[in-house]
């Protein structure tokens, strides 16, 4: 049996882990992040959001099997919206396919939409095309797009694809 709840702040050096297990899958997608040299910066962030209620995990039969971190958008700019942002979303390999990821998803829309956001933002990585599905069958649409091109410099040469 799976349980989602909200994290505690001494759980953040766990979900962590979870966090470099997710970063390390999002390199073959084409993520810049390098996960275990931003292992400690993520924990802190984590147990700042767990502190704040932004950060819901999820168990079977006590272990993490997965984790939600969000967000209320804060900015200078002013916008004609209240956002809230899904910062991370994970499932273990193991727990996935039973709708674990659509419990985290929903606890954290469901926070988002107790804070009083009015849309809900999340992001998933170009070639991520399992993770593209999942959110487009939520009723999620892209809003934007970026785009990204390696320069050629005397320092680095164009890396082979």
């Amino acid at each position: 049996m799976v349980t989602v709840e909200p994290a505690a702040p001494a759980e953040a050096d766990a979900v962590a882990d979870l966090w470099v297990a997710l970063a390390t899958d999002g390199r073959r997608h084409g993520s810049h992040l390098r996960p275990a040299a931003s292992r400690d910066a993520v924990r802190e962030s984590l147990a700042r959001h767990a502190a704040d209620g932004g950060l819901t995990v999820a168990r079977s039969d006590g272990e993490l099997v997965g984790f939600v971190r969000f967000d209320v958008e804060r900015g200078p700019l002013t916008q004609d919206c209240t956002r809230g942002v899904v910062r991370d979303l994970f499932v273990t390999p193991a727990a996935r396919d039973d709708g674990v990821g659509t419990r985290l998803l929903d606890a954290a829309e469901a926070a988002l939409r107790d804070r009083g956001v009015d849309v809900v933002a999340v992001e998933a990585l170009a070639r991520n095309a399992d993770t593209i599905r999942f959110y487009e069958r939520r009723g999620y649409r892209p809003h934007r797009i970026e785009f990204e091109r390696e320069v050629e410099n005397d320092k680095r040469p164009r890396r082979d694809r």
